[in-house]
């Protein structure tokens, strides 16, 4: 019956030779290529909770009177915001299990998208022909951290407030349009108008995701053109020659399991591990602050920056033409971005390698790589944990003003001893190479042979 089906639709659309070609494409066998497939089904489980919570959430901010089951807040003024949040945590039928489900998804989605990031730049997957592929894989890393703000920015809760009036101020601080941009995105100072949360709500529910989903299919689309890169594991694994698993019934079943994976522990962390408690937060009030509401770990590194920055204004004859929030909030995070988007083409022009590349690096074959990378790695590091130092000083009593100003030393001097000792490691690690080299392909052609294609 199956085979009568498939011939039957095969006479009519002719898509056997494209069915064929897609089931024997080969799939690298290594998992750290399986980070990109994390962060794409991390996505998958936010569409599909963010679109159950998107049936409940009220994007109004009419001041109301808190009546439902939760005793503290009973007879408190709160926006509808807030409020219907706070109903699909406590009234909804699981709408916590859904939503914290939700906010763990987006945590792991980052996660995974910067994980694959530092693969594929140790690697030296980046290289020539994949150059595109890697600058789409960096806009979505943006897009996915601009979207996990206006996320937890739509609650309306302390701590949305908070990062709301910080991003304000950072908007404000972009020298000759800041006021313009603020204005076009807020409408009023802040806290806004009142079509502001109707403007994060589209934008972070329709926008940014159908951004991020045409980014990534594009990837996809990519990757699949360009096939994947390859470890050189043994003799078989050259510039022309392709190894892996074919996607049925190699890549297939391993796939979908590492999807129910994901999702399954997405779900488990949902319901057993507590994140972003806005009943505790409470609503937000401009004249209210605590040390308690914390933003997500992937916005650390621009809270160090804007807190280990001096006192600094950049003031010409009597005007503020650059404030201080401008060098933590904006300058920073755009010299991260544009050294990561630049480093393809000036790894290009100083090498002078302009050859395609399929067999990927490890990283003690480029140790200058290695070295700049584990020095930008420890650099935002340094100020990522400079983020916390509040928590710090309330949890260990260590004194906060000195924590910033020995991260002001740090941040200059541990990337310059990082990087020197990674640059040490690679070229040991090179001395005693031909040795372990021998081992490992013994190794591995030892293994069953894996499927070849000849690349074109």
């Amino acid at each position: 019956m199956i085979r009568k089906l498939v011939r039957f639709l095969d006479q009519r659309t002719g898509t056997a030779p494209i069915l064929r070609k897609s089931l024997r494409y080969l799939f690298p066998d290594h998992w750290s290529f399986l980070l990109g497939e994390v962060a794409l089904y991390a996505f998958i489980v936010l569409v599909a909770t963010g679109t159950y919570l998107a049936l409940f959430y009220q994007d109004g901010t009419a001041t109301v009177t808190y009546h439902g089951p939760y005793v503290p807040l009973q007879g408190q003024h709160m926006t509808e915001a807030y409020r219907s949040v706070v109903n699909i945590s406590t009234t909804v039928k699981a709408g916590l299990l859904i939503r914290q489900t939700h906010h763990w998804a987006a945590d792991v989605f980052v996660a995974a998208i910067v994980l694959h990031l530092l693969r594929i730049f140790f690697t030296g997957a980046y290289r020539k022909p994949r150059e595109i592929t890697y600058w789409l894989g960096l806009s979505i890393l943006i897009i996915a951290l601009l979207e996990g703000y206006m996320g937890y920015s739509m609650v309306d809760d302390l701590l949305s407030g908070m990062g709301l009036a910080i991003g304000y101020g950072v908007a404000l601080s972009i020298p000759f349009f800041g006021s313009n941009f603020a204005a076009w995105i807020w409408g009023d100072p802040f806290p806004g108008t009142h079509q502001f949360f109707s403007r994060l709500y589209i934008a972070h529910v329709f926008i940014f995701p159908a951004l991020i989903g045409a980014l990534l299919a594009a990837h996809l689309g990519l990757v699949a053109m360009r096939h994947h890169t390859q470890f050189k594991m043994s003799r078989r694994e050259t510039e022309r020659k392709l190894v892996g698993v074919p996607m049925f019934p190699g890549q297939a079943p391993r796939s979908l399991g590492l999807f129910f994976a994901v999702a399954g522990v997405l779900f488990l962390l949902g319901g057993l591990v507590q994140i972003n408690p806005i009943w505790l937060w409470g609503p937000f009030h401009t004249y209210t602050s605590t040390n308690g509401a914390q933003p997500d770990w992937y916005l650390g590194w621009l809270i160090g920056a804007l807190r280990l920055v001096p006192s600094f204004d950049l003031v010409v004859d009597g005007y503020t033409l650059v404030p201080n929030p401008f060098w933590g909030g904006v300058a920073f995070p755009g010299l991260v971005f544009t050294f990561l988007f630049a480093w393809p083409l000036l790894e290009r022009k100083v090498t002078g390698d302009t050859a395609f590349h399929n067999v990927l690096q490890r990283p003690r074959e480029a140790p200058w790589r290695t070295a700049i990378g584990v020095g930008m790695v420890t650099w935002v590091t340094l100020i990522f944990i400079a983020g916390g130092a509040d928590r710090i000083d309330v949890f260990f009593d260590i004194s906060y003003t000195s924590q910033i100003w020995a991260y002001r030393v740090l941040i200059w001097v541990g990337p310059v001893i990082a990087g020197f000792v990674a640059y040490r490691a690679c070229i040991e690690l090179q001395k005693g190479e031909p040795v372990e080299h021998d081992r490992e392909q013994a190794e591995h052609e030892a293994k069953a042979a894996a499927t070849v294609h000849e690349v074109a």
